[in-house]
Formats: C-alpha cells, sequence, structure tokens
C-alpha cells in the first residue's frame, strides 16, 4: 500500500514539474513575444513625393505625418516598384517584382487572386513569426478562384489564403464596383434578398449610369467612369444589388480607421501586423464634412488633409494602448501622384504651386521618377535615427526579407527572389543601400536604377497618358539615360553622349529581367 501510494505520489510530482516547465516555457515565450515590435505599415494610394510637408509641401499642412517623420527617418531616395498600384502591392507582399507575372497590370474589380496561395509572402513571414495579421483597406489584388469572386457566398482565395489572419478590404479600388466592403470571406450587410451582381463588359440590370443619367452625378467623370451610379458617383464597371452594403464614400476613412483601431485593441496582448491600406488619395476624392473646403484646393487637399487625420487616429489609439514603445509604424505611397484620374474635381484647376510630385518629373503611370519615387517614413519604438534622413536607395520589395530578417525567420531560396534583407537601411545604419532596382509604367517598359543612373528602356508608345491626366509617360523609341545626381528632374537624356554606359545598363537590366516575363501593363479603363 505505502509503495502503490509512493508511486502515485512520484507521478503526480512529475506531472506537476512537467507542467511547471510548459508553464515556464509559455511564460517565457510570452516574455519572447512582448519584445517582437507590432508593425503597423500605412499605405496610401496615389500620394505623391511633394504632397505632405515634411518633404517640401508649403501650399498644405500634414502636422501629423511631419510628426511621424520628426521621430522617425524620413527616406529621400524609396522606390515602388511601380506607377501603378497593383503591381506595387504585389511586389509588397510577394517580394517579387510584378512584371514576372502575366496578368499583374491594374486589376478589374472582379479579377481572381493574384497572388499564388503558396507563395511565401510578406504577411505570411510574420504569421510564422507569432505575429496576429490583419489588413483593413484596400485590397486591388483579385479574390476568388479562376472564375473570379462569388460575391453573395465565400469569397475565396483572398487575404486570408495568403497569410492575413484578418481582413475588411474594398475589394478593389472606390473608382470600381462592387462599391462595398468585404470581412474576412463575406460582403459585409448584404441582404440575401439583394444579391449582388457585377459585370465588367455590359450593363447589367436597371441601376443608372453615369453615361445615360448624367443629371443624378453629384461629381461628374471627365472620362471613362461612367457606368453604375453608387452615392451620385459613376464608377468604372456594371453591378446591381447589395443596396444594405453599399459603402457611403464620405465616411470611408472612418470606417478603416475604426476597424483598425478595433483589430489592435484585439491583438495588443500578442506581437501584431497591421496593413491599414487607406483608400485616400485615389478616386473619387470625397472628404468627409470634417474636411471638406478645408485645404483650399479642393478635395484632393481636402483628402490629404484626412489622409493626416487617419495617420492622428491610428497614433493615438498605439499611444493610448501604451503600445508606441514596441510598435515599428511605415508610412508610404503605392505610386506617384495624379490629379486628374477620372473625375472633374478641380484637383488641377486648384492645384496653385502646390507640387505634387515634388519637382519629380512624370507621374502616376509614368516611366519617370514622378512615377514610382515615393515619400517613406519609418519610426522605431526604440527612436533609431530620430528626426533624420535617409538617401539610401530602396525598393518596397525589399519589406519581406528586411522583417523576415528582424525577427528571424529564414525564406526559402526560390521565394521573394527580388527581395533584399534592407534591414540596416530602414534602421538608418546603411546610407548606401541597394546597388541598383527596378521599376515599372503602366504599359510595362522597365527603368533601371544603379549608382545614380537611370536607363529607360525604349517603348513604341504615346507620349502623353492617353486618357487625359496630362501626365507624361516617358516613353521613347530611343533609349533614355540620367544622371539623377545632377538631373533629378531628368530633363537631360545623356544615351546618345555615353552610348557605353546606356550598354553596360542594358546588360545589368538584362541579367535581372532574363528568362522572366515582361509584362504589358494596360490601364483598366471601361467606357
Amino acid at each position: 500500500m505505502t509503495i502503490k501510494r509512493s508511486y502515485i505520489i512520484a507521478i503526480l510530482l512529475g506531472i506537476a514539474m512537467v507542467g511547471c516547465k510548459e508553464q515556464k516555457e509559455k511564460s517565457a515565450q510570452v516574455v519572447q513575444d512582448k519584445k517582437k515590435p507590432n508593425i503597423v505599415f500605412i499605405y496610401t494610394d496615389d500620394l505623391g513625393y511633394g504632397d505632405i510637408s515634411s518633404y517640401g509641401a508649403t501650399t498644405i499642412s500634414t502636422p501629423n505625418i511631419d510628426a511621424l517623420a520628426k521621430d522617425g527617418i524620413l527616406f529621400t531616395n524609396a522606390y515602388a516598384t511601380a506607377a501603378t498600384c497593383t503591381p506595387s502591392r504585389y511586389s509588397l507582399l510577394t517580394g517579387d517584382y510584378a512584371w514576372r507575372k502575366k496578368g499583374t497590370g491594374v486589376a478589374a474589380g472582379d479579377e481572381s487572386l493574384l497572388i499564388d496561395t503558396r507563395k511565401t509572402t510578406l504577411p505570411g513571414i510574420l504569421k510564422t513569426a507569432g505575429y496576429n495579421t490583419g489588413i483593413v483597406g484596400k485590397w486591388h489584388l483579385g479574390l476568388g478562384d479562376e472564375n473570379g469572386p462569388n460575391w453573395n457566398g465565400k469569397i475565396s482565395p483572398g487575404p486570408l489564403e495568403i497569410g492575413f489572419d484578418y481582413s475588411y478590404i474594398i475589394p478593389a479600388t472606390g473608382d470600381r464596383v462592387p462599391c462595398v466592403f468585404v470581412e474576412n470571406h463575406h460582403i459585409v450587410n448584404l441582404d440575401p434578398s439583394d444579391p449582388v451582381k457585377v459585370n465588367y463588359k455590359e450593363k447589367i440590370g436597371n441601376w443608372p449610369t453615369g453615361k445615360e443619367n448624367p443629371e443624378l452625378l453629384t461629381m461628374k467623370p471627365s472620362q471613362g467612369h461612367n457606368n453604375t451610379i453608387v452615392n451620385g458617383i459613376s464608377r468604372i464597371g456594371f453591378m446591381e444589388g447589395g443596396k444594405a452594403a453599399l459603402w457611403d464614400d464620405e465616411t470611408i476613412p472612418m470606417e478603416l480607421v475604426d476597424k483598425s483601431k478595433k483589430f489592435i485593441n484585439s491583438s495588443k496582448d500578442q506581437p501584431f501586423f497591421l496593413l491599414l491600406s487607406t483608400h485616400d488619395i485615389h478616386v473619387p476624392r470625397v472628404a468627409n464634412k470634417m474636411f471638406q473646403g478645408k485645404s483650399g484646393m479642393g478635395p484632393r487637399g481636402d483628402v490629404i488633409l484626412q489622409l493626416d487625420w487617419t495617420v492622428k487616429e491610428i497614433m493615438k489609439i498605439l499611444e493610448t494602448q501604451n503600445l508606441l514603445d514596441n510598435t515599428i509604424v511605415v508610412f508610404s505611397s503605392d505610386n506617384g501622384p495624379v490629379l486628374d484620374d477620372g473625375y472633374h474635381d478641380q484637383a488641377r484647376e486648384l492645384v496653385g504651386d502646390h507640387k505634387p510630385t515634388g519637382g519629380l518629373r512624370g507621374g502616376k503611370y509614368s516611366s519617370y521618377d514622378g512615377g514610382a519615387k515615393i515619400p517613406m517614413i519609418i519610426r522605431w519604438p526604440d527612436a533609431k535615427g530620430k528626426g533624420s534622413i535617409s538617401n539610401a536607395l530602396f525598393s518596397q520589395v525589399d519589406f519581406l526579407r528586411s522583417f523576415s530578417t528582424l525577427l528571424g525567420v529564414d525564406v526559402d531560396k526560390g521565394q521573394a527572389v527580388d527581395s533584399q534583407n534592407m534591414l540596416a537601411v530602414l534602421n538608418g545604419e546603411d546610407q548606401s543601400g541597394r546597388g541598383s532596382l527596378i521599376h515599372e509604367s503602366f504599359q510595362g517598359p522597365l527603368s533601371y536604377i544603379e549608382n545614380g543612373w537611370k536607363y529607360i528602356l525604349p517603348h513604341d508608345g504615346p507620349k502623353m497618358v492617353p486618357w487625359g491626366p496630362k501626365i507624361e509617360t516617358g516613353f521613347e523609341t530611343k533609349p533614355q539615360l540620367y544622371n539623377l545626381v545632377e538631373d533629378p528632374n531628368e530633363q537631360d537624356n545623356l544615351a546618345n553622349e555615353m552610348p557605353e554606359k546606356v550598354a553596360e545598363l542594358q546588360e545589368k537590366m538584362g541579367i535581372v529581367t532574363q528568362g522572366s516575363f515582361v509584362n504589358v501593363h494596360e490601364v483598366n479603363i471601361v467606357e
């Protein structure tokens, strides 16, 4: 009896010791997780290099974005991978240049998911590192299988299938149907008795269109954008149904901020990654009443103020929850600026002395630097580089391997092939950065940058963006070579004077692109 009792006691003590050990290991892991910095990435839409006051704007003031720069590192030589949104976003999330994959141009509103669910992705890396991952805002990378999204059922695959734990998204853009939010796999507030129907080829149903019923419009289209009317604004594409699910354009930023705050609050006890992909300052530009008329520059200026408010609200919730001391905040844009991008909103007429590109040539869609050189600010929780300026060359394709290095997550060599570890650039320790990078324009021609030189691949295309934005495309049938150090505005083409340099950069670009599909991207404008 005594032996049996001793045996039982020994077993119980053993179980208790194992339990204590497991609890200690679990506690240690919790401590370790708490030391991992949260990451909040505020990814804006169509914001130019010169659109905010920390980058030299004087006509408009963005104090909350400026505060990020004062507490962090402002980058003067950072690039998106493309002059349009879909390929830039694809590269940010996958670590691959989008032109390596066919069909990654500006996506239609009913496009299938463009990212292979088997690929290594930025949210997938962070999820592997123990992060709760969320995306709120613009998506524009397609949804659903090869047949496209099932709007009235489970919309999959999508963000959750490429590494996000939570998503609350605008399926494409604000100027494309369907004008609804999708939370995880389903349209928000969808009434099953009023199903959503979407078509990008022909009109469906009897909802009015901008082309047929211009008298119903509160904002007139300047080109395209004349299909189904939602909230007095005609969009690209046709839709019918889902009336209870339609968004209110004036409150989109408030909705996105609210969902972001709720994600942060629900994730605060573990490391989290939030990609807040704002709708501002993309068209249609419909500022909330708080900001209407406040900029003196019309709706485009007003939504820049609204974007600054968004940054304030996100920083406020991080401070309120005592998270600022353990959160990396990244602020950047997906491509360069555009004034008239489909609607008569007086952006061009009221721009005044404001220079959206900061004086850079071109703009959204362009091969010139105005298309892909973007503002980028990083605030580190330990005040690394506080108030400093970095001139290091950086591409947004590098975030994947940089953050994987920060967190000690290995990335297979066959994945994220274009992403480089630029963690030392991001924290201000390396002031040189990349040896070279590539960015693309709206029709696909590539630009190669190395050591202050820029080579633009010849392309037989229109000299100006053909649908009205009044932006130079940068397309020439002959090579272009610019010295960006001495000629940052790309005015003096040196190709004829320096054929050896042209040949050198052509060869180097060829090495990078060898064996890859160089995509021809067309912008999806529905007349």
